[in-house]
């Protein structure tokens, strides 16, 4: 972006442009106006179209890790947008390039704001009626996605962007990828720690589409309290603080979760009761409260998907969702200056991290079990687990 302080004035200066004869177009024909924000895969620019006017958002991929080839991410990323066109999923309008091929950019649709900025800035928390506006333009992207075969395995709050006109769009692709039946064994180092489900935590060989609406149940947990449900340090502390909100799981209530392998390796304590009603049911009433519980439920194949979540009653009742076009406004600190967001962990970069503790505990988080049973104990009340070391270790290929 070393040239981003040419003026757009002299539009009619630009020589004609044909997709077919000249291919991607350059970045030059853009003007950089600020960064907005920087994720795992990509740098994110506001920038304006030289030939239109038009305000844009300029994605840069990140490809100085690539020794050779396309980055593997960028190619979902992009191959999703293309297929998923949907009013709630930011547009992608076209491809252009830099002065050499590692520099690649997305031109998208710009959008005003993302939800994790807007909400620690708000002065107020968002009204019931808006929390399930918010909530039916998430879902009907994300059922969209799902009907197309498409996991995103990063939905949270910062991914989300919300215009001035109050549409909501899912952003950010550089964890999705399409899935199929049979369903292969994809790494489970995917979606933001705090949005991440229970069985990618407990490192199940196979997962699908509930991994997205457990995170769905995250952000409508956020979108009522106005922070995080659960703010883990780490994958066993993620677990902890989720199984003293909701219980602990067992085979009763999730099939097969003693089989998962971290189960197989970690004992944890035992939290008989879902508490998460102290905590957020008065604010939600009783069919917002079973909604969320529906989406926050352990076993995969008894969470409630976008779909159904579409029908549920919690969207018929009183307070009806409030047109999108009534939102308030605010100011976007994207179109300008600087932010400072709280702190909030980074996206996983899945495959790679995969490899590096594949199906192993690292020993920084766990405390193995080969102390008295009196030092076991204790530590087992104070991180609420102990760890099983196992017979042998098996490991297996995992696609990412």
């Amino acid at each position: 972006m070393a040239n981003t302080t040419i003026m757009i004035e002299d539009i009619d200066e630009l020589p004609p442009y044909y997709p077919a004869i000249h291919g991607c177009r350059s970045v030059e024909e853009f003007h950089c106006m600020n960064r907005v924000e920087e994720g795992t895969y990509g740098v994110v620019y506001r920038a304006k179209d030289k030939r239109t006017g038009e305000t844009v958002a300029l994605k840069r991929l990140k490809m100085e890790k690539e020794k050779e080839g396309f980055p593997i991410t960028s190619l979902r990323e992009i191959s999703s947008l293309l297929k998923v066109k949907h009013e709630n999923i930011v547009t992608v309008r076209e491809i252009v390039v830099g002065s050499n091929m590692d520099k690649i950019y997305l031109v998208m649709d710009f959008v005003e704001h993302d939800l994790k900025s807007l909400m620690e800035t708000m002065k107020k928390p968002f009204l019931l009626g808006e929390v399930k506006t918010l909530m039916l333009q998430l879902l009907r992207a994300v059922a969209h996605l799902h009907d197309n075969w498409i996991l995103h395995r990063d939905l949270k709050t910062s991914n989300l962007l919300l215009s001035h006109k109050g549409i909501l769009k899912i952003g950010d692709f550089g964890l999705a990828r399409e899935y199929g039946s049979p369903l292969k064994e994809y790494t489970s180092i995917v979606v933001t720690l705090w949005y991440r489900a229970p069985e990618l935590l407990l490192q199940a060989p196979q997962y699908s589409y509930p991994i997205d609406n457990w995170s769905v149940g995250c952000i409508f947990g956020e979108f009522v309290t106005m922070r995080p449900l659960f703010q883990g340090k780490s994958e066993i502390d993620q677990l902890n603080i989720m199984f003293k909100e909701l219980g602990t799981p067992n085979e009763k209530i999730w099939p097969g979760y003693s089989e998962l392998p971290l189960v197989k390796k970690i004992t944890f304590a035992e939290f008989p009761y879902n508490s998460l009603h102290n905590r957020i049911g008065h604010k939600l009433g009783k069919s917002g409260f079973d909604l969320i519980n529906r989406f926050l439920t352990y076993c995969p194949e008894r969470r409630i998907s976008a779909d159904e979540a579409l029908r549920h009653e919690f969207f018929t009742e009183s307070p009806l969702p409030v047109d999108p076009a009534m939102f308030p406004t605010w100011p976007a600190k994207s179109e300008g200056g600087q932010h400072r967001k709280a702190p909030s962990p980074k996206a996983p970069s899945g495959g790679k991290q995969f490899q590096r503790n594949q199906l192993d505990v690292d020993e920084d988080r766990l405390m193995p079990n080969t102390k008295s049973s009196t030092s076991s104990s204790a530590s087992q009340n104070q991180s609420g687990f102990h760890m099983n070391v196992p017979s042998s270790k098996k490991g297996f290929n995992i696609r990412f």
